[in-house]
């Protein structure tokens, strides 16, 4: 499990310093795939059916379907790859390293010195999520904050899946069909920013403010 959980580490500063969208997703898919390895070792390592089938709607949502949905609208829209960043890669990786070092400093507070394997995968889970509402605020397009989104349920799902071993199967399911389903609004949503305002730098919105 340690290797899964240095994939979504090493996935997680790829995110953090990707200068294009195309770089932006392939991280993700990366990171995804960890995170489908470590559900399915997880599926094995308890003997859990309902796990196995999580790890496949990873593997066809997250892996396939949605960077598969965000490439087209990139395509489609002829989008800059450029990302826009209000912060510079260097210094993306030196707040991610912060984010790591916090998030196990809270981590080793909740659950104890002596039970480091799991301090070590909360602090992974909630480095994912900071990192991931990171690239929502100082990314400039507006579909980084779709992969940022992305990136924090793969934090919260992470959560579930090492400490708890796992969440209840109906409840994993709603989060996969919403989750679906606020991609596909936001990929309209951004197609709309995109022909009324000509570009999806969200920054540009701000002279929409009264």
């Amino acid at each position: 499990m340690s290797i899964f959980l240095i994939g979504i580490l090493v996935s997680s500063f790829a995110i953090a310093i990707s200068r294009r969208i195309t770089s932006l997703v392939n991280s993700f898919i990366l990171q995804s795939l960890f995170l489908f390895f470590m559900v399915v070792f997880t599926a094995y390592k308890n003997n859990n059916i309902e796990l196995y089938i999580i790890a496949v709607l990873i593997l066809l949502l997250k892996v396939i379907s949605i960077p598969y949905f965000l490439r087209r609208i990139v395509k489609k829209m002829m989008i800059d790859e450029n990302l826009g960043l209000f912060i510079t890669p260097v210094l993306s990786i030196f707040a991610v390293i912060l984010f790591a070092y916090f998030s196990y400093y809270l981590s080793v507070k909740i659950i104890g010195i002596k039970n480091i394997p799991d301090a070590v995968s909360l602090a992974v889970s909630l480095m994912v999520i900071l990192t991931g509402l990171f690239i929502m605020v100082f990314r400039m397009k507006a579909i980084a904050q779709v992969v940022g989104l992305l990136v924090v349920e793969n934090g919260l799902f992470l959560v579930a899946v090492t400490l708890c071993g796992h969440m209840p199967f109906f409840v994993e399911i709603a989060i996969f069909f919403d989750v679906f389903v606020c991609v596909i609004i936001l990929g309209i949503f951004v197609y709309k920013i995109k022909e009324v305002f000509t570009h999806i730098d969200v920054d540009k919105l701000t002279m929409l403010k009264g």
